[in-house]
């Protein structure tokens, strides 16, 4: 078996904006596994506020080389690599290259009922009101939205109240990417209740989870950046109501099928989100989705082009299908 890892430059289409960076390019890894009559691929964005950029996702795949190509299973690569983009685009090729010597897609080795299309938030980028409300009109298929927030409590209160005027149905929830205080987090809850919110993710730094215990909040409260692996999930209990997992934190869809059935088991809500990244990665996370109550899986939308074949989006729903990931495919001569 042999491993090839390339690396790309992604182009976005505009500048996305969150609390404290500015995107106008995305890098990704992708790694190809193949025997000489099948391949999986895998393609990771890494975790940019933990450093987990392309060089050191290519350290980290180099260094576990040797065991990957010696046929390492998929428990066996999470005590090689930690949780973080490398194992995970590692990790996905190895769930295609399954598939394909065993003839079965990827979501029936998992033990998941054939796929279905999933509701999945379009995501509108920190912007003015009024700009914001014209990019959530322009998802007119879209039936739900999730509002990217600043910490800036006044014009964030406004960006949501903009939006919401802009699309009174649709579901709606608000990203605070961690730009909070504890202090602005009953006026902005007050203030989220008025407009119907029905999700606030990560509204404070990671770190800081603790200043959630005893909150009441009828909002429920996502963790992102607090909760990366299945080594976090149990902490989330008495802070946080649902579990935002994301491939690249996590380190593939192995653990994330872990941290799913330990979030279901401790009476957590199960929420899958994505990296910006192309329908390979997506189609992935897609895969886990089928689990979960809440997909944020839009990252091909963010792009100027995407891979193809690409998921599609229609209707406001998700679709991955085999032809995009996980069936495997011969290996290229």
């Amino acid at each position: 078996m042999w491993l090839s890892v390339e690396t790309q430059t992604l182009r976005l289409a505009e500048p996305f904006r969150i609390s404290g960076y500015l995107f106008e390019t995305a890098d990704v890894l992708a790694v190809t596994l193949a025997d000489g009559r099948h391949r999986g691929r895998g393609e990771a964005a890494g975790v940019y506020y933990l450093g987990d950029d392309l060089p050191h996702m290519r350290r980290e795949i180099e260094r576990a080389r040797g065991a990957v190509e010696a046929g390492v299973t998929r428990e066996a690569l999470r005590a090689i690599l930690p949780p973080g983009g490398a194992r995970n685009a590692v990790d996905a090729a190895l769930w295609e290259l399954e598939a394909a010597r065993a003839g079965r897609p990827v979501w029936a080795l998992a033990g998941i009922d054939t796929p279905r299309a999933m509701r999945t938030t379009f995501t509108v980028s920190a912007d003015t009101p009024e700009a914001m409300a014209a990019r959530a009109t322009g998802y007119a298929s879209a039936k739900a939205v999730k509002v990217k927030l600043t910490g800036e409590l006044d014009l964030d209160l406004a960006r949501v109240a903009a939006i919401r005027a802009a699309r009174p149905e649709v579901w709606l929830g608000v990203d605070g990417n961690q730009g909070f205080a504890r202090g602005d987090l009953d006026a902005l809850i007050q203030g989220l209740v008025g407009q119907g919110v029905a999700l606030l993710e990560q509204p404070l730094p990671r770190g800081e989870e603790a200043a959630l215990e005893g909150l009441d909040s009828p909002i429920p409260i996502a963790g992102d950046e607090s909760l990366l692996s299945l080594a976090d999930v149990a902490g989330a209990v008495g802070r946080f109501d649902v579990v935002n997992i994301k491939l690249d934190k996590c380190g593939g869809l192995t653990e994330g099928l872990l941290m799913a059935a330990e979030a279901r088991r401790l009476g957590l809500g199960v929420m899958v989100g994505t990296m910006i990244g192309t329908s390979l990665a997506t189609a992935t996370g897609f895969v886990l989705a089928q689990l979960a109550d809440l997909v944020d899986l839009d990252g091909p939308t963010f792009l100027a082009q995407d891979r193809s074949p690409s998921v599609t989006y229609a209707d406001g729903a998700l679709f991955a299908g085999d032809e995009v990931w996980g069936a495997g495919a011969l290996a290229a001569a």
